[in-house]
């Protein structure tokens, strides 16, 4: 209790949130699913200068990413937050807890609200990664919200899918070498559990897509996935993409207006899925991922190292 007797609205939350709840990280949290990397020692993924990527260790790293999501997606971006995601300012659904979490950490944060200066690492950036096998476990991958995956997956039983999602940076930190190290993470990651397949949803910003005609058709036009290898939005979410004639499309222009996650995705050698799916909740415009490591571009692999283990520094 506060000191005028009411509960503050975090408070109120807890006290009415079931113990199991499984987004938040309750009691029940790691007996739903335990992450690969809890409990353990993990190594890191890579590292170049105080930054370290690696997969969160505990409810508390999930936690810190949590609120570094709502940070960029509610405070900076136009997400829009419930009153249990305002009161505990963290984003956060039930998918987390059976992914697993990428983290950059910087190690040279320097914690000024203590009487003695201290570092303390502060998560700065995060990835959210879901194995197939995990999310055939428990009802599917998030992306199926908005895409229909089934038919590619089948179409491919032999190979292992990776979903990437909820990806966000700290502002002061958007910048090559972040990007380069969180890559590093996933690399390592895929060759780790033997990934064949990444796929997941990448957003533009704003929900009006004659407004996103430039990108969305360039992408429908330049980038869209080979046959075997075409996913759908699902039918009461399409929002078709080819709003410009091929020859109307500015592709400089197009490129620079694209968001710097989906640019970096083309340039690994990625695909687009057909139709994009607007999202209300957080402000955007998604459009589906879809990259086979067969496709990967030679020159990234070659960078990040066959064996997933460049030396960064």
């Amino acid at each position: 209790m506060t000191r005028t007797g009411l509960l503050s609205p975090r408070t109120l939350v807890r006290k009415f949130m079931p113990s199991g709840t499984t987004g938040l990280g309750g009691a029940g949290w790691i007996k739903t699913h335990r992450p690969k990397a809890f409990g353990k020692a993990v190594a890191p993924l890579g590292r170049i200068g105080s930054l370290e990527a690696r997969l969160a260790r505990n409810v508390r790293e999930v936690r810190k990413a949590q609120e570094l999501r709502y940070t960029v997606f509610y405070e900076e971006m136009s997400a829009i937050a419930d009153a249990e995601t305002q009161a505990l300012r963290r984003d956060f659904d039930p998918f987390d807890a059976i992914c697993d979490h990428l983290l950059v950490v910087d190690h040279d944060v320097v914690e000024r609200s203590k009487p003695f200066q201290r570092k303390k690492p502060q998560v700065v950036g995060t990835y959210r990664l879901l194995r197939q096998e995990v999310a055939e476990r428990h009802g599917g991958f998030y992306s199926t919200g908005e895409y229909d995956l089934q038919p590619v997956i089948d179409s491919h039983p032999n190979l292992r899918f990776l979903e990437l999602g909820r990806s966000c940076v700290l502002k002061p930190y958007r910048n090559k070498r972040t990007v380069e190290l969180l890559w590093q993470g996933i690399w390592a990651y895929v060759l780790m559990n033997r990934i064949d397949v990444m796929i997941g949803c990448a957003s533009i910003e704003g929900t009006d897509p004659d407004r996103l005609a430039s990108q969305l058709s360039f992408l429908h036009h330049h980038a869209r996935a080979p046959e075997d290898w075409r996913v759908s939005a699902v039918e009461d979410r399409y929002v078709e993409m080819n709003r410009l004639p091929r020859e109307a499309v500015d592709q400089r222009q197009a490129l620079r207006e694209l968001p710097p996650l989906i640019k970096g995705y083309l340039r690994l050698g990625a695909y687009i899925g057909d139709g994009a799916v607007i999202d209300h909740q957080f402000g955007t415009t998604d459009v589906l991922i879809v990259l086979p490591v067969s496709a990967l571009n030679e020159r990234y692999v070659n960078y990040y190292g066959g064996d997933g283990g460049r030396a960064a520094s």
